[in-house]
């Protein structure tokens, strides 16, 4: 038996989690002098709202490895002889990796911990090929050798609509973050081996999304796009954009909005979004 443990950054829907019986293992968020579960003290409306009355920009921790631990031993306990994948966000922009390996040590579970280089929907989508493949009793290691097929194909770019949060975060200097303030730029990033890697500054949604368009209508070239997933925070108008423009494209692929983790909302502040998918 297999069963999968994952972070709340991978955004998955609570339905989804308990159908496919996926342990979430929540980050936590200082804002105010208190600290908040992801997902379980804080959802992202909550997270707005708190957002409006914070004095600062709140910070996020990852988890620790007593709650790693405690989820490895419960389900060890529950299911005797049970091996767990634990899948988190990518460890070059948190220490959640670094917990579930401390945790996994420490445990008489057998727990093997991927990181899966990526964030949000893009984690969800080797979260849940996992979860799925483990509840049909497939072993292990075409487990494995799936996800790194997923994680080679999958894309993720982020675009955010204030610099103030990524200069916060040490993302960029303040002078870059004054200088795009005045001039009103919307950075766009992907994820890049597990790194936030920026491409350029848009000027305008309608760059953003065309830009975005163009990148998703090559990359389904001679390929099948099997996913998509677009998170955002308080961008309900631009997520349906973008949705219509990709769908001109690729009509009969699934799509996911979400409203992203507060955790995830920490680092880009309202307004940003993200564009994820995968293709074979």
């Amino acid at each position: 038996m297999i069963k999968i443990v994952t972070d709340s950054t991978c955004d998955l829907p609570i339905e989804v989690t308990k159908k496919l019986d996926i342990q979430v293992v929540p980050l936590t968020i200082q804002a105010n002098g208190q600290t908040f579960l992801d997902g379980v003290d804080l959802d992202p409306t909550e997270f707005i709202d708190l957002l409006e009355v914070s004095t600062e920009i709140p910070k996020s921790s990852q988890p620790s490895v007593g709650s790693f631990l405690e989820v490895y031993d419960q389900l060890e306990k529950k299911h005797p002889g049970v091996q767990i994948l634990s899948i988190h966000m990518t460890e070059k922009m948190s220490g959640t990796v670094r917990s579930a390996e401390l945790a996994a040590a420490e445990t008489k579970a057998n727990v093997t911990v991927l990181d899966s280089t990526f964030i949000s929907g893009a984690l969800a989508f080797q979260v849940e090929q996992a979860a799925e493949m483990a509840a049909d009793g497939i072993q292990m290691g075409p487990i494995l050798t799936k996800l790194q097929d997923i994680r080679d194909q999958s894309e993720l770019y982020i675009m955010v609509d204030t610099l103030e949060y990524l200069q916060k975060g040490g993302r960029i200097g303040k002078g870059k973050a004054l200088i795009g303030s005045l001039l009103k730029v919307k950075p766009l990033a992907a994820i890049v081996n597990g790194e936030y890697s920026p491409i350029k500054n848009m000027r305008t949604y309608k760059q953003v999304i065309e830009y975005l368009t163009t990148q998703f209508s090559e990359a389904s070239v001679g390929k099948t796009i099997k996913k998509v997933s677009i998170s955002h925070i308080e961008a309900d108008e631009l997520a349906g954009r973008l949705v219509n423009a990709l769908k001109a494209i690729a009509p009969d692929v699934p799509y996911f909005v979400t409203t992203t983790s507060p955790i995830i909302s920490t680092h880009t502040g309202p307004g940003a979004i993200a564009l994820m998918y995968y293709t074979e």
